[in-house]
């Protein structure tokens, strides 16, 4: 079971796995959200305890597993985390209460996606070009989840999202047994301390840059399918405009050993938040020109697949052995934690205050923003 021959294909099948359940939730949750009858604020409120979770979670789960070598351990008990917490939801009732389950099972599985991240380059030797080829896995499940939840819904409405979710993270607790254990590695004399590599400069801008592009994502996560439904595009047309993100994803994943080899990390990092400042713009401001939001999608390829291939490489080359663990977990709760979180907030406020255009106008700032914090700072 330990073969080093297999171990990009079982990291691969746990991708897979896991983003095909991510595929039904990220795009649908919230239609199952607004079928309950929950309002924007609500929503809002709900989808941003993931990332609450996230802002403290993942530090303390890559902590424990640095320190402890169970990396497979706590990436096998946030899948079973995750089943049971949806599981939950068919019981509970009101806005407040399935934001306190959400919390609850992010917090117990948010420890997971950032070991299995440092697994892989770890496996991969830390060359982000064969991190692509085993993280693709991942985009092609979410594509196929994507459309086959969206041709679903279609039949079979909202109400049936958390039957979907339940099922897929059923899949994930199996997949997640496959990841590989991996041995805590030796201390080295001289080793790079975590707090100092934390404080310098360069490492402080490009967490913030990092935290602009998730507020960037934060309306899109949180409102896109409700922006399209309410625009009149069909829930398989909901579905197909998330695939066509995914797919552009895919074929930069494919694509990435020759991306790293032409380009450094700092230009594919700025070139990935000023595609976002344009995609977020041309989201909020056409949403009746279905071929403009069909070439906003494919730029999904530059604002998650490279920036997040580019981002997860520098932070292997920023914090090196024994604190590439929680390197991996910094990254995931001030990104995804405390930028996801902030995103989907803000997004909720301005969404119900100033309406859908000026929200992912503000996205679209952000996406800026971030470009210039790398292009000051960052060397990597």
């Amino acid at each position: 079971m330990n073969d080093a021959a297999h171990v990009p294909a079982r990291l691969g099948a746990y991708y897979f796995a896991y983003f095909t359940y991510a595929g039904a939730l990220v795009p649908y949750f919230s239609l199952w959200l607004a079928a309950q009858g929950y309002g924007a604020a609500q929503i809002a409120l709900v989808l941003a305890m993931p990332q609450v979770a996230r802002v403290f979670a993942p530090s303390l789960w890559g902590w424990l597993a640095d320190h402890s070598g169970r990396q497979r351990e706590i990436v096998v008990f946030g899948a079973f985390a995750v089943f049971a917490g949806f599981a939950a939801l068919y019981s509970v009732r009101g806005a407040a209460g399935v934001a306190l389950v959400m919390l609850v099972l992010s917090v117990l599985a948010a420890g997971a996606m950032p070991l299995v991240e440092a697994a892989t380059l770890a496996a991969t030797q830390g060359q982000a070009g064969r991190y692509g080829p085993i993280r693709l896995w991942g985009s092609i499940g979410f594509i196929l989840a994507v459309l086959g939840t969206g041709a679903w819904l279609d039949h079979h409405g909202a109400e049936t999202v958390l039957d979907i979710v339940v099922g897929l993270a059923a899949i994930v607790c199996v997949a997640a047994f496959g990841v590989p254990a991996r041995s805590r590695p030796p201390a080295v004399a001289g080793a790079v301390r975590f707090g100092a590599v934390l404080r310098r400069g360069e490492v402080l801008a490009f967490f913030g840059a990092c935290m602009c592009m998730s507020v960037a994502h934060g309306a899109m996560y949180a409102f896109y399918s409700i922006y399209l439904e309410a625009a009149g595009y069909s829930k398989a047309m909901i579905g197909a405009l998330w695939t066509l993100g995914v797919v552009a994803e895919v074929v930069v994943f494919l694509r990435l050993p020759q991306l790293m080899r032409r380009f450094s990390l700092r230009a594919l990092l700025i070139a990935s938040f000023l595609c976002a400042a344009v995609r977020f713009a041309a989201i909020g401001w056409a949403v009746e020109m279905l071929a403009v939001l069909a070439l906003a999608q494919l730029l999904h390829a530059a604002t998650f697949g490279a920036f997040h291939a580019a981002s997860i490489a520098a932070v292997h080359r920023l914090f090196p052995g024994r604190i590439a663990g929680r390197g991996q977990a910094i990254y995931s709760s001030l990104t995804y934690g405390l930028g996801g979180a902030a995103g989907t907030l803000i997004a909720g406020w301005t969404w119900e205050a100033l309406g859908a255009s000026p929200s992912f106008a503000v996205s679209a700032l952000f996406g800026a923003a971030g470009a210039v914090l790398v292009a000051w700072k960052v060397r990597v």
